[in-house]
Parts: structure tokens; sequence; C-alpha cells
């Protein structure tokens, strides 16, 4: 991250006390400088006004504290929708997308900047991996916007750019820090990890004991289609997605959702959607369809409604939970990796 000091907003509770104890405070502190970070999202130490001044400066001198500033905000006129892009403290920027649903409110983050999963129809990967995202920079996407919106955050969605199993260890610490009770306490069961199928990761992640549900992007139902789309393909078969996805069920009981980006003469026929109903149909699952965002460099288009209804249809008539989702965002590039792409260019 280019600088050698320790990243404060990524510690948990005990690391911070550790941290407290050997600098001679007491550990109460910790507590304070957590709810300050955590809570009351202070953006700077400054503003931690319960600890001396003498603590405050010594945090400064030792720590490095994580706050993203927006490049560029766009709005939705249609629903709303917001789009943010976020620079790092190393110049790098991010993608998150705020939604306000009548549900609550719903941010969608970036785990990495950039990506190296290379699936054809994604404007985040075209540039490659430059870096994963550390906890702080997660969670700071979320209190960025809080404050931005002035309104809570009830759900996030880690399927911004980046393969959140990718940056596994940094992920799994920020939904701890996000979901812990003295931070914003959002609840597990409203935190979405979206992957592309990292096998290895996804059986890890069973054993995490978390309550969050786990989105697997499937976008074609052989292994041939899906070698096309998804280079992840070539690595594991969907055999053994399924087998991980049933495995991931079982230890954690929480229902499993696949993506599924309609995309039009590609993926979208009724046979396509007989030979999905055929491959999920022994799991605990949902459908989220989902008709796939025109990205310019990609040369895909989404299907036409008739034919996602069609095949909405189809998977219903064979037993499959099913839902298409609603397009949040259209006029502002709500596909992400867009914005980004915009701005390395200029």
């Amino acid at each position: 991250m280019g600088n050698t000091k320790k990243d404060i907003k990524s510690m948990d509770l005990e690391e911070l006390k550790r941290e407290m104890e050997a600098a001679g405070e007491k550990t109460f502190r910790a507590k304070q400088l957590y709810e300050w970070m955590h809570q009351k999202l202070a953006r700077d130490f400054g503003e931690m006004t319960n600890l001396s001044k003498n603590l405050r400066e010594k945090c400064r001198e030792d720590y490095f504290f994580s706050v993203l500033n927006p490049l560029r905000i766009q709005e939705s006129k249609v629903d709303g929708t917001k789009k943010f892009l976020f620079e790092l403290s190393d110049g790098n920027t991010v993608e998150s997308v705020w939604m306000k649903y009548k549900h609550g409110n719903s941010v969608c983050i970036s785990s990495q900047v950039g990506c190296r999963m290379g699936c054809k129809f994604c404007a985040s990967t075209i540039d490659g991996l430059v870096r994963p995202l550390q906890p702080s920079e997660m969670l700071e996407q979320v209190y960025a916007i809080t404050l931005l919106t002035g309104e809570r955050v009830s759900n996030v969605v880690v399927m911004g750019m980046g393969e959140p199993l990718d940056n596994y260890d940094n992920l799994v610490k920020f939904i701890r820090l996000l979901t812990d009770e003295n931070g914003l306490h959002i609840s597990q069961r409203n935190v979405t990890v979206s992957t592309c199928g990292l096998v290895p990761q996804m059986e890890r992640l069973a054993e995490e004991g978390l309550q969050i549900t786990l989105a697997l992007s499937l976008h074609a139902a052989s292994d041939g289609k899906r070698k096309k789309l998804m280079p992840v393909a070539k690595k594991y078969t969907l055999d053994e997605l399924m087998g991980a996805s049933a495995y991931y069920f079982e230890r954690t009981g929480r229902r499993l959702t696949f993506e599924y980006s309609l995309i039009e003469g590609v993926n979208d026929t009724g046979e396509d959607a007989m030979m999905l109903a055929e491959l999920i149909r022994d799991l605990n699952c949902h459908v989220n369809l989902i008709p796939v965002n025109p990205v310019k460099e990609r040369g895909f288009s989404p299907s036409a409604p008739g034919k996602v209804t069609a095949f909405k249809n189809k998977l219903e008539k064979n037993g499959i939970n099913v839902t298409i989702r609603r397009e949040m965002g259209r006029d502002i590039d709500g596909a992400c990796g867009q914005l980004r792409r915009r701005e390395l260019h200029r």
C-alpha cells in the first residue's frame, strides 16, 4: 500500500487492544478508537475528542488511517441509484454503487482494483488485476457512502470490481468488522458475496461460521459454454462447482444464489434453461436472471425481454425458484468497471 504504517481501520478490537497495551495506554482506549472509526465513522484522529491530544498525535504518527474520497458521483434520473468512483490512498480507483430499495439501502462494493478472472462480459477485468483491497478499504466504501448519502446502509453486496474470494483473508476480515456489534453491526444475513466459482475458497468459506449469502456467477449450464465466457471454468468444472455449492449449504444452512446473465444468442435458449434446471435441481437455491449489461469493448447485448420471460417460465415449470434482477442505474453505467475505465482513459 505504499506506506509502512499499520492500517488501524483493518484491525479488530482484540488487535487494537494489543496495540494500545503495547503503547502503554489503557485498553478501554481501544474500544473508544474502534467506536470512532466503525460507529461514528470519524474521518480523522482529530475528531476523536474523548482521546487525549497526546494519544491522537501518537496515532497519527504510528497508524495509517484509510479514508476514501469520491472522484465522481453519478446519480440515476430513473431510480435514484448512485454510483461512486473512489480514490484510494495510492491513487488507484474503485467503484461502488448505492441502491435504494423498499426494504432499505443496499451498497455494492469492490474487493480488488481490477480483476484477473477475465470473464468475457465484464468491464472490471479488461485491464487485469492491479491489487487487492485491504479490509479498511472495503469498509470505507460503505462508510463513505453512509456519510455522503446521510442514510443508513442495511445491505452490503460484494459484487463490484474484483473476485472477492481471490482476496480471501481480507474479505473475511472485512465481513467480521462490518458485522461486529461494536461497529456498524450490519446483519451477516444482509451480506452477499459473489464469486465466479473458486472451489477451494468456497469450501473454506463454508467453514468460517458466517451467515452470509453466497452468490455464484454461473452464466452457463454446460462446461463448454462456460469456458467460452469464463476462463475460471477451465480450472473448475460445473460438477466441482455444484459439489462446493452443496457443501456450502450443508455447512451453513444458507441457500445459494446462482447469478445467470442472459446474453442474446449465447446462453438464452429454451435448451439452456432446461440444462440449467437439470444442473441445479437438487440444490437448495435461487436463480437471479440478469439481462447482461452492454459493455462496448465486449460486443455482447442483453437478451430480448420476451426471451428473458420465457427463460424464467421454463425454470419455474421445472421447480426452480427464480427472479429477474431489476435493473438499477442503467442510465449511469450501472455495470461495474465502466466508470474506472473512463477515468483511466482520460
